[in-house]
C-alpha cells in the first residue's frame, strides 16, 4: 500500500499556485514534464449525478486496489458578481473524504465558460508531481459544449441522467464526440433504459473504439461495469494513441491558457490599456505582453 499523501500541503501548495500571477506559475511548477498518471474527465449537466459517481467510483476502484492513490479536483460554478464558488462538490464528497490515499480539492471555475478553469492545467502538473495513481477531473456541468475536457484528461466519462429528453439529440454534436464512456445515471428511476439506448443509437465508433453505455445507480450498481471499462478504455489506448500525441496537445492547451491569463493580468492592472480605437488597443496590449 501506497502511503498517505500529505493532504494539507498539497491544498496549501495548488491554493498558492492557483492564486498566482503567470510568472510565479511558471517558476512554481517549472516544465510541464509529459503526464504520466491516467487521468478520467467526468463531465455532464447540473444534476446528473457526477458527484456520487465519483463518490462511488472513487471508492469502488480504491476498496478493490485497483488504485492506492487518487485525486480529485472538482470545479464548482463561481459567482459572476463575487468570483467566489460554493464549493459544493466538497460537502458531496464527504462520505468518501476519509478514503486512505484519497485526495479531494473543489475549485472555483474562475467564471470560465468551458466547464473548466482558467488555471486548471497548472493544478493537474502540480498533482502530477505527487505521483498519484489517477487523477479524476469533474467539470462544472453547464452544457454540451464541455468539450474542452477531453484534451486534458485520457478518458471521459459524460454523466446523462434519465430525463434529459431531448438534450442528447443536441449533445450529437458535442460533447457525445468526444465522450469516451457514457454512464446513465439513477437506473433505477423510468425511462433510464430507454435513454441508455437511446444514446446507443446515436454513438459513432471513433477508430476501433465505441464508447459503451453504461447504467449506474447512486447505491453502486454498475460502477464495477463502469470502472472495468474506464480500464478498457485506457488499455486501448495504449496501442491506439502514442503518449507524445496527447502530451503535445496538452501543451498546446496549457501554452494557450498560460497566454490567456497574461493577457487578463494586463488588462486587469492597466484600466487604460483597453481605451482608445480597437487597433490601437490590441496593439498596446502586445507590446505589453512582449509580441507586438
Amino acid at each position: 500500500m501506497t502511503a498517505p499523501r500529505p493532504r494539507r500541503r498539497i491544498s496549501r501548495e495548488l491554493t498558492r499556485i492557483a492564486n498566482a500571477p503567470v510568472d510565479s506559475v511558471l517558476a512554481e511548477i517549472g516544465d510541464s514534464a509529459p503526464a504520466s498518471r491516467p487521468r478520467i474527465g467526468v463531465t455532464g449537466p447540473p444534476g446528473a449525478g457526477k458527484s456520487t459517481l465519483i463518490n462511488t467510483l472513487a471508492a469502488h476502484r480504491i476498496g478493490a486496489n485497483l488504485c492506492d492513490t487518487m485525486a480529485v479536483l472538482a470545479i464548482d460554478p463561481s459567482s459572476p458578481v463575487s468570483g467566489g464558488s460554493i464549493l459544493g462538490d466538497r460537502i458531496r464528497m464527504d462520505r468518501i473524504a476519509d478514503l486512505p490515499g484519497l485526495f479531494i480539492r473543489s475549485l472555483s471555475s474562475r467564471g470560465a465558460r468551458n466547464g473548466l478553469c482558467d488555471n486548471i492545467v497548472d493544478l493537474l502538473v502540480a498533482l502530477e508531481r505527487h505521483a498519484f495513481d489517477e487523477i479524476v477531473l469533474e467539470t462544472v456541468g453547464t452544457g454540451q459544449s464541455e468539450v474542452e475536457v477531453a484534451e486534458l484528461v485520457d478518458t471521459t466519462v459524460l454523466i446523462v441522467p434519465p430525463d434529459a429528453g431531448d438534450s442528447v439529440q443536441t449533445m450529437k454534436s458535442g460533447i457525445l464526440e468526444v465522450a469516451d464512456i457514457i454512464a446513465v445515471t439513477k437506473a433505477d428511476m423510468p425511462g433510464a433504459a430507454r435513454m441508455a439506448a437511446d444514446i446507443g443509437t446515436i454513438l459513432r465508433a471513433r477508430g476501433d473504439w465505441m464508447p459503451p453505455v453504461v447504467e449506474t445507480r447512486g447505491d453502486g450498481t454498475g460502477v464495477p461495469r463502469l470502472s472495468d471499462e474506464i480500464d478498457r478504455h485506457r488499455a486501448w489506448l495504449a496501442e491506439a494513441r502514442p503518449h507524445a500525441v496527447s502530451n503535445a496537445r496538452r501543451r498546446r492547451y496549457h501554452l494557450r491558457a498560460l497566454i490567456a491569463r497574461q493577457a487578463e493580468e494586463a488588462l486587469s492592472g492597466d484600466r487604460h490599456l483597453a481605451e482608445g480605437a480597437l487597433a490601437d488597443a490590441y496593439e498596446k496590449l502586445t507590446r505589453k505582453l512582449g509580441v507586438g
